[in-house]
């Protein structure tokens, strides 16, 4: 499937449990067993693929990326995007799962660089493999635990609560739109001025699939734009399109 089991190293539990249920389900013997009935029922992969995905995430995880995206990578962008005499800074949330990270990114532009570019709009592609947790973040609504990270007095501004229920206000889900997509295939029919793909390519896939995701994800990365990845992930090697930007926090820039 083009997956590193190293990549797992904090959530196999959580895989095996997955794969042992669908062991049990089939009322097979074990992992072996699972193995052999793969090989004769080729149509079990995609499922196999599915169990493998991890969904981990929150608002404004890894908090020091989307204070540098509000005072240094946003206003770039956006300085670009009028130079060229564009009205709209186009995102890619990739693997966005329940649609923490594109939500945040919609908060970081409008408490932070919107009011200093007037005629810049954001537009926030968010996609993900997973129907369910795109239905969820098509809802917009979350628990506390999420929010953990979220500036305090952004709170009340940004959601509205009913019990222990937040739900994105409507002024930062209008910037989103999201859309089914796996990583392994061909990229959007868009072209995109900042592309966030955190804890997805460079944890998970073999070094083979990263080489051929990044190409595709860099395909439709406008020159001069931005790549994001997760803080201790790395880029394959070769990758000679990125120039550092801010690479402590995984933030690069296509030359």
């Amino acid at each position: 499937m083009g997956l590193r089991w190293e990549g797992y190293r904090r959530v196999r539990r959580q895989v095996c449990k997955r794969v042992g249920r669908r062991v049990q389900t089939l009322r097979l013997s074990g992992f072996q067993a699972y193995r052999e009935y793969i090989d004769a029922h080729p149509d079990e992969w995609p499922t196999l693929d599915a169990l493998c995905h991890i969904s981990i995430s929150r608002f404004f995880r890894d908090r020091a990326v989307f204070d540098r995206l509000a005072v240094d990578v946003l206003p770039a962008l956006a300085a670009d995007a009028v130079s060229r005499g564009g009205s709209t800074l186009c995102c890619w949330s990739a693997g966005c799962a329940s649609g923490e990270e594109p939500y945040s990114v919609s908060m970081t532009w409008r408490f932070g660089p919107a009011a200093r570019f007037p005629s810049v709009s954001l537009s926030v592609l968010a996609t993900d493999v997973d129907d369910e947790l795109l239905a969820r973040a098509r809802r917009g609504e979350y628990q506390q635990g999420s929010l953990r990270e979220v500036p305090f007095t952004w709170i009340d501004r940004a959601f509205s609560q009913s019990g222990s229920t937040y739900t994105v206000r409507s002024e930062f889900r209008d910037a989103v739109t999201f859309r089914h997509h796996d990583i392994r295939s061909d990229p959007p029919n868009d072209v995109f001025d900042l592309i966030l793909c955190r804890n997805l390519i460079f944890t998970y896939f073999d070094e083979s699939a990263q080489r051929d995701a990044i190409r595709r994800v860099l395909s439709v990365l406008r020159p001069a734009g931005a790549l994001i990845i997760g803080q201790k992930e790395h880029l394959p090697p070769a990758t000679c399109d990125l120039s550092n930007w801010i690479p402590e926090l995984g933030i690069y820039r296509k030359k």
